[in-house]
């Protein structure tokens, strides 16, 4: 499959995803992306588009426990991001995935959020 093929494709799903997914205030949006060497999580309030809590392994919280972009790097942000959203108040998200398979580093940041408190 071609490249641009791939990234349509990729697109359509996102999009797919994102009718049916809504962040509200009582139930924010928890969206989740991967880069090629870091991960970003942020919850959103899609009605005023804000965002509440966010965390990236590029903060400085996180780089103290080392770097990437790999399950085990993933489940220590999703770790600590269930615990900085229960401080904020936020128990009950959504869970925006961004086109990509529940496998993985995705479904290790998801399981360490929901042991942190975080309800999906």
């Amino acid at each position: 499959m071609n490249l641009a093929k791939k990234q349509d494709t990729r697109k359509k799903r996102i999009w797919r995803i994102r009718k049916k997914v809504t962040g509200l205030p009582t139930r924010p949006r928890l969206c989740i992306h991967f880069s090629n060497k870091h991960i970003y999580a942020q919850c959103i309030d899609d009605d005023v588009g804000h965002t509440l809590v966010s965390l990236s392994s590029l903060s400085k919280e996180m780089r103290e426990q080392g770097k990437g972009n790999n399950v085990d790097a993933a489940a220590k942000l999703g770790e600590r991001f269930g615990e900085k959203a229960v401080q904020a108040g936020i128990t009950l998200v959504v869970f925006d995935r961004h086109g990509r398979l529940y496998h993985g580093a995705v479904g290790a940041f998801a399981d360490a959020s929901r042991k942190a408190g975080l309800k999906f």
